[in-house]
């Protein structure tokens, strides 16, 4: 078991307690924040009490964990429909921040937080720095976006309520998130793992070895990333990469995070309830069984959620962690049921793709797929860029190239599929979350 006396002054995380509660009496707590925020969400969100009425249904019916099935899921579209405060429980007058999501279609979802509820933002970040084994010794560069994005403000905080020392450094301008890498003696970054590979990259051109700098840790997140990747970042830099799980419509980022062990995310349970259902039917599923994730905030004061729908495809992991907290884990989550396409009728993510790609070569390329429709049929193609590493001067032996990832990614899909090998920079970069897919079918 890890004790939570964190770093070699012996600071105590009291905070981190609640990461070890014996389990009735987590159970008992959960039971009494679900009443209590079901009753809020009842009494002053007027499309909870609606829906809660349609189906019969009064606060008193919760009378056990398990009662939670008895009440609606909520969506992402409840959210657009109520724009922009229509899910709130508390009067503007008692919300002291807002968020909003990057709006990409249509209008965006904006979510609040009383000072109570960034509080608890405050506390589960600081519980998910320390289970990264992060203390007020460390020095953290946070690389998640500042603004309307709840990453980078989420992270912030957290790691100032750590003691740790904070630079925040947002996303982009890469050459000197690079220059503060080097000269500030940063010891953890925090950024998505797109946005780090990228990092990486132009740090090699620049003739920077990561393995001799002081970062020893990353905290990534707000995408999916595959376990090659997290692979990849740890041979080419030396670091240990940490997974965390968040969203906007629940708190932001803070939801879980991995501990020491990196298998699987545990849920920060005292404020969140996790269910995992059947992504058609809504049936709820047992533990081990792979669905859609769940999540119910149970001391949301601003925006109480209930039963929200995330479209993460994760399982619930029953057995016991190693590392000592009682608080469940859930498997990372590498695809989503809405960025799923198929493909001549077999299902398809994008992770999938990713994955094949760093089967075939150490270096990861960088890649997208572009989907398109011809003869009523839908198509399917990888464009991968060569880089310096991958390019040789004999037709012969790109030909060869392209067919190892062909058939890499026919391996893993159980299809063949067009491959395209493009210029080196021709895809471009994000300094946030990277667009894998471009579908051009409409």
């Amino acid at each position: 078991m890890i004790d939570l006396w964190n770093d070699q002054r012996g600071t105590f995380h009291p905070d981190s307690a609640l990461d070890y509660l014996p389990e009735p009496q987590l159970r008992r707590l959960q039971l009494q924040r679900l009443q209590a925020i079901v009753k809020r969400a009842y009494d002053h969100v007027e499309l909870t009490r609606t829906r809660m009425q349609t189906a019969g249904i009064t606060p008193d019916d919760i009378r056990s964990l398990e009662d939670i099935r008895l009440l609606p899921f909520s969506t992402k579209t409840d959210l657009r429909d109520t724009y922009p405060y229509g899910l709130f429980a508390s009067p503007i007058s008692e919300v002291v921040r807002l968020h909003a999501s990057s709006g990409t279609t249509g209008k965006p979802i904006v979510v609040g937080y009383t000072q109570q509820d960034m509080e608890v933002w405050k506390n589960v970040m600081k519980r998910t720095f320390v289970a990264a084994g992060l203390s007020r010794r460390d020095i953290i560069q946070n690389a998640f976006g500042y603004g309307l994005f709840t990453g980078g403000l989420g992270a912030h905080y957290g790691a100032e309520a750590l003691g740790a020392t904070v630079i925040p450094a947002s996303g982009g301008n890469t050459t000197r998130q690079l220059m503060v890498l080097q000269d500030f003696g940063v010891t953890a970054i925090c950024s998505t793992p797109s946005y780090f590979v990228h990092l990486v990259e132009v740090a090699e051109r620049m003739g920077i070895d990561f393995h001799k700098l002081p970062l020893r840790t990353g905290i990534f997140g707000a995408e999916p990333w595959t376990p090659q990747m997290r692979s990849y970042i740890q041979e080419k830099t030396n670091i240990k990469a940490y997974d965390i799980y968040g969203l906007s419509e629940i708190i932001g980022p803070g939801v879980a995070t991995e501990c020491s062990e990196q298998h699987g995310l545990h849920v920060f349970e005292d404020h969140f309830l996790v269910e995992v259902v059947h992504p058609v039917t809504g049936e709820p599923l047992p533990d081990g069984c792979e669905g859609e994730l769940v999540l119910t905030t149970l001391s949301k004061e601003a925006m109480p959620i209930l039963r929200y729908r995330t479209h993460d495809l994760t399982s619930i992991i029953s057995k016991k962690c190693s590392c000592g907290r009682t608080i469940r884990r859930i498997d990372r989550i590498g695809k989503r049921t809405d960025d799923m396409f198929i493909i001549r009728g077999v299902n398809i993510f994008p992770g999938q793709i990713e994955a094949a790609l760093l089967s075939t070569e150490r270096n990861l390329p960088h890649y997208q797929i572009v989907l398109t429709r011809a003869g009523g049929l839908d198509q399917m193609e990888v464009r991968v860029e060569v880089t310096q590493s991958l390019f040789s001067d004999t037709i012969k032996a790109m030909e060869q190239l392209q067919e190892r990832f062909t058939k890499a990614i026919e391996n893993v899909i159980g299809i063949r599929v067009k491959v395209t090998l493009v210029e080196p920079h021709s895809i471009p970069r994000s300094e946030g979350k990277a667009k894998r897919v471009i579908d051009q079918r409409n």
